[in-house]
Formats: C-alpha cells, sequence, structure tokens
C-alpha cells in the first residue's frame, strides 16, 4: 500500500499507548501512517485498527541506528521519499529509588530515551527535508521538574527537551521545524512499570496520591495539534500546563512540596 499523495507520518512505539492512539488520529485524519515497534503482534493489531491501508508497519529498535535507516528507507518507497512529520514517541520507564534500580534498569531508559530518539533525529533529517516536515518528540512533565522515584527517567525526558530546543534552532536551516510534547502522567503500558523489590507500580502509586491520569486520546490530540502547528512546546492536560507555570515562576514551591509530598508517593 502507498501513501498515495497522503500526507505522511512516521511514529515509534505504535503498537500501544500515545503511538497508537496517534496513529489512529492521523489515519482518521486521512494520513498515511508508518507504525514502528518491537513487538510484531502489536504492531499486526494496530494496521487493523487504523484500517490497512492507511499505513504500513516496521519492525524498530530504536537503538539500532541502521535498522532506522532500514525501516525509514522502506517507508520512504511507500512515500516518494518524503516524509511530513516524524513522531519519537517510543520511550520506557522503570519505578524506584535510584540506589534500588539495576545497572540494566537504567541504561534501557537512556539507551531507548534518548539515544533512540537521537537516532530518530538523525535518521528522519533527509526525508524530513525532502518534504519540509516536522519533528515531534515526545517527553514529559519529569523533563520540566524531576520526579522522585523516577531519577532516570526525568533526566532522559531533560534531555529530550533540550535535544527538541536546540534541534528546533539547528533544523531550521533545513526547512524542518521541531515540536516537543510533554504530557502529564497518561494511561499508558509506561504506568504498569514496577518498583524494584515492590510490586506497586507507577499507576497505583498515582491513585494512592489521587494524582490525575489523562487518557491517550487526550494526547494523541496535541500531537496532532503539534503535527499542523508552529509552536515548539505542547503540553498534555491540565495538571501539565499547571506544573510548567510552577516549575517556571515558583521552582522553590515545587521543590518544598516535593520534599514533604513525593509526587509518586502517597
Amino acid at each position: 500500500m502507498s501513501a498515495d499523495g497522503r500526507k505522511t507520518i512516521f511514529i515509534t512505539g505504535a503498537a500501544s499507548g500515545i503511538g497508537l492512539a496517534s496513529a489512529k488520529r492521523f489515519a482518521a485524519a486521512g494520513w498515511f501512517v508508518g507504525l514502528s515497534d518491537i513487538d510484531a503482534a502489536g504492531l499486526k493489531s494496530a494496521l487493523v485498527a487504523i484500517g490497512p491501508a492507511n499505513g504500513a508497519t516496521f519492525k524498530l529498535d530504536v537503538r539500532d541506528r541502521q535498522a532506522w535507516d532500514n525501516a525509514l528507507g522502506e517507508f520512504g518507497k511507500l512515500t516518494g521519499g518524503k516524509l511530513d512529520v516524524l513522531l519519537n514517541n517510543a520511550g520506557v520507564a522503570r519505578f524506584g529509588s535510584l540506589e534500588d534500580l539495576s545497572e540494566a534498569d537504567c541504561d534501557i531508559q537512556v539507551d531507548i530515551n534518548i539515544k533512540g530518539v537521537i537516532n530518530g533525529a538523525r535518521a528522519g533529517l533527509a526525508p524530513l527535508m525532502a518534504a519540509g516536515g516536522r519533528l515531534i518528540n515526545v517527553a514529559s512533565c519529569a523533563g520540566l521538574y524531576g520526579s522522585p522515584k523516577l531519577a532516570v527517567y526525568s533526566a532522559t525526558k531533560f534531555a529530550v527537551r533540550g535535544l527538541s530546543e536546540a534541534l528546533d534552532v539547528e533544523y531550521a536551516q533545513h526547512g524542518v521545524s521541531v515540536a516537543c510534547v510533554m504530557p502529564w502522567f497518561v494511561e499508558t503500558p509506561i504506568l504498569n512499570a514496577g518498583s524494584s523489590g515492590s510490586n506497586e507500580s507507577m499507576s497505583d502509586a498515582l491513585k494512592k496520591g489521587g494524582l490525575e491520569v489523562y487518557p491517550v486520546e487526550d494526547a494523541a490530540e496535541v500531537v496532532f495539534k503539534a503535527a499542523t502547528g508552529k509552536a515548539l512546546h505542547y503540553f498534555v492536560g491540565k495538571r501539565a500546563r499547571q506544573m510548567r507555570f510552577a516549575t517556571s515562576h515558583m521552582p522553590g514551591a515545587v521543590r518544598k512540596q516535593l520534599r514533604s509530598r513525593p509526587l509518586l508517593q502517597a
């Protein structure tokens, strides 16, 4: 199946969560969607969900640079070498205090959440240039202020935010714009991440703390706005916008609150 002149988007982590919800949103708007993930079975289901005529699937581990070149090359055969939007969405989280996380827990977050996004930004530049396209990186509100029990995850999302802000300047000379989407907690498989040495998940901890969790459709709608808009920063959920204001105007109060009542602790 080919793009047939339709606008195109390539999505990482498309088998579930924000990636899948975004794929559905763009397909419904008439876009041709490249669905990529390491979950082959999930990709098959995702293609059925958006309609087989509306996309194609690609097995992709974002840590693998050659796999990026291969996937975008194959996608380019369907789109005439052009890419209107690249959505760097794939990400993982490991919940727990830093001293309780294993080296593997730390490494996988850095490798997927940072290196994977950098790999995508590099591999996607040429096809984005061909279309005068837009790079969208999914960060998090954990990239606005460090979240207790998500220290490494927060570090990776600060990095994604910084990368996005830098590339917004760098890529402008190539006719490519950049956006950074920062959700508050969204109902995705990431929230099922367990705490090291405990059966408690992030979802459990959030519910104990009485914190909002937004539906993936809210995030997908913001991603669509980011794809069709011109701003650099986009926030998912009222809580995200409140956190943006608080960290900008009263960081001391945020620090004090987190010390007295950590975000992921009842």
